[in-house]
């Protein structure tokens, strides 16, 4: 893309900005500030969790107390800054030795509507653990509790927790900060009857009298505590892996995720032994507002990608690859958050391309370029600072962050690399940097220091030729991106390109295509169609009623571009069905374009709202313009 004369000129002004700021040292861990958490780790740290709560589903509250060991980083701190929102204190003792406790002093800072309020407690001079009674508010942003009706089998109610980006502090007080690594231990206690999971070791079996224990013994930031509780059950794919789902959906899961155990041998044969002992995955309600999350041992994941024919699995690629690139190797700060997802992104497409070829994996990847692309066009002006890798994000939710240009710029940066040294160099230097840095953070800056030191130094003028201060500090999308389009989507686009000369889609070639390629087709049609157009293709073939959720969301989302009021049942019934935000996001903006969309959008709203996880319901709010409960 082409550069204005301004835009040239912040470019070459971060660049030298960028240059002057890598030949300091790189910043320690503890020097490292977190714009979004009331923490002060420099003085003091918490290293250890013991967690005991009972699970209120009448009132939709957590009920517990958080013993908290702690390490005196300034061994005059004589206050523990913690991070908390909605939530009640009730008491709060402190103790050297854990046995003698006694009444601390505590108070609730100013409140912030994104941060919460910091929870400071003051500490005698040998305090080493901190125990703190405490509940949750109803409509805790962390916590969402489902009603029968919204679950699969519709007989059990239902919690799940979405603890990233800093959302951990309204479910648990905690330092708040992916920059700070602790362990844990748990006591839950949930109706008899249902069983629970965590980010840790589970049972996999229903427990007598509902209470479950659990261990973490790896250090982890909050953002990695999970909790879900429910009637599920458990089955075994493998030695190391295994499948938590509501009976109705065991058999559909347990077929859609069968290559699990195949998927971590590949990643372990790429980057490294796995080092959380086992890898699982829970299937969520549908109201779950993400694809997938990679708590550590445990992924949660949207019913979204039972499809039938395994051709969404790669987001389990992509958040076992988490268990690598973010959940040992950690972004310090949610400014860095490309460090966990550009790396992801890369692994999970190596990992396809071992478990099915390089052709599926340059479709995955021409995906990512699109989406960028797209991303991209949607910022205005297109050269934002928001389309760095460096972003900033301070005085805003880090949610605001969680873009296609963290994980598909992030991708592309490192597919640069790769080609630049080779596969050979780079895969030797992505496994020194997982091992050297196990359950570490990073930040932009330390990463920048840690590859000039460890490849780009071996390859003189690599960093020149890869426009290092460019791709990290520059705006938009570096000229230089890797982009090798893929010949199977080329195929898709003759096949297009016969539709608009005049071939009827009867007589298009399509066997055998995957729903990919079927994405790569919707979205390569003409932004303009006729609603006589829009009505053969669906004729044909059946997009309005397809049950692959990514490509109903592009097919709806052309549908409301064009008027094509057919699809407008269709589309109702997905956006209550589905809580996904990926798949809400597009389709609501699209239809808050015209004043009948806006209509459409807000009644179909009102009814799917309730369903949403509170994370979803703060974007779509935003997008429809829906405050306290009623559209501006």
């Amino acid at each position: 893309m082409k550069m204005s004369y301004l835009t040239g000129w912040i470019k070459l002004l971060s660049a030298l900005l960028f240059l002057a700021g890598c030949t300091a040292e790189s910043p320690t861990e503890s020097a490292i500030t977190d714009p979004h958490s009331y923490s002060h780790p420099q003085e003091v740290r918490v290293t250890h969790l013991d967690l005991d709560v009972v699970v209120d589903f009448n009132n939709e509250i957590l009920q517990g107390t958080a013993l908290l060991t702690i390490e005196k980083v300034q061994r005059n701190a004589r206050q523990l800054y913690l991070d908390v929102k909605d939530m009640d204190i009730h008491s709060v003792l402190i103790s050297s030795d854990g046995a003698e406790e006694k009444v601390a002093k505590f108070t609730l800072g100013e409140e912030d509507s994104i941060l919460g309020q910091p929870l400071i407690i003051d500490l005698n001079s040998n305090t080493r653990f901190v125990s703190i009674s405490y509940s949750t508010h109803p409509g805790a942003e962390a916590l969402q509790f489902l009603s029968e009706d919204l679950t699969h089998d519709k007989e059990a109610k239902f919690l799940l927790t979405q603890s990233q980006a800093i959302n951990a502090r309204t479910w648990v007080p905690i330092q708040d900060s992916p920059g700070i690594r602790f362990t844990y231990n748990a006591t839950v206690k949930v109706p008899d009857g249902m069983m629970a999971v965590m980010s840790a070791s589970n049972v996999q079996e229903v427990m007598p009298g509902g209470v479950y224990t659990f261990e973490m013994n790896q250090p982890i930031p909050a953002y990695l505590l999970a909790l879900a509780a429910g009637r599920f059950v458990f089955r075994a794919v493998g030695p190391r892996t295994g499948i938590y789902a509501e009976p109705g959906v065991i058999d559909d899961a347990a077929w859609e995720f069968e290559e699990m155990e195949k998927m971590m041998r590949i990643a372990e044969g790429l980057y490294g032994t796995y080092k959380w002992e086992r890898y699982d995955l829970i299937v969520l309600p549908p109201s779950f507002p993400f694809g997938g999350m990679e708590n550590p041992r445990i992924t949660f994941a949207t019913p979204t990608v039972i499809t039938g024919d395994r051709s969404l699995v790669a987001l389990v690629a992509h958040e076992l690859a988490h268990s690598w690139s973010g959940n040992l190797v950690t972004n310090a700060t949610w400014n860095d958050f490309w460090l966990n997802e550009g790396f992801t992104v890369y692994f999970e497409n190596r990992i396809m391309e071992e478990l099915y070829s390089p052709a599926y994996a340059r479709m995955l990847a021409q995906i990512s370029y699109e989406d960028l692309n797209d991303e991209v066009e949607s910022f205005w002006p297109n050269d934002s600072l928001d389309t760095r890798l460096a972003i900033d994000l301070t005085g805003r939710n880090p949610d605001d962050g969680v873009t296609s240009i963290a994980y598909d710029k992030g991708f592309f940066f490192l597919k640069l690399l790769e080609e630049k040294v080779g596969r050979a160099a780079f895969d030797k230097f992505i496994n020194q940097y997982f091992e050297e840095n196990a359950f570490q953070t990073m930040t932009t800056a330390q990463f920048v220091h840690y590859l000039r030191e460890n490849l780009l130094n071996q390859f003189p003028g690599a960093e020149e030729e890869i426009q290092l201060s460019e791709w990290i500090y520059g705006t938009g999308i570096p000229e230089n991106i890797p982009h090798h389009p893929s010949e199977k989507f080329k195929a898709v686009e003759d096949q297009v390109a016969a539709w608009i000369a005049g071939i009827s889609p009867v007589k298009l070639t399509t066997e055998g295509w995957t729903a990919h390629e079927w994405q790569h087709f919707i979205r390569s049609l003409p932004d303009s169609m006729s609603v006589a157009q829009m009505s053969v293709l669906d004729s044909v073939f059946a997009f309005s009623a397809n049950r692959n959720p990514e490509v109903q969301c592009i097919w709806y989302v052309k549908s409301v571009r064009n008027r094509y009021a057919a699809a407008n049942p269709e589309i109702k019934s997905f956006l209550i069905k589905v809580g996904r935000r990926k798949f809400l996001e597009p389709i609501y903006k699209e239809l808050v374009k015209t004043e009948e969309g806006k209509k459409f959008a807000l009644e179909v709203y009102k009814e799917a709202r309730s369903h949403y996880h509170p994370i979803a319901v703060h974007t779509m709010d935003v997008i429809l313009g829906y405050q306290n409960h009623e559209p501006s």
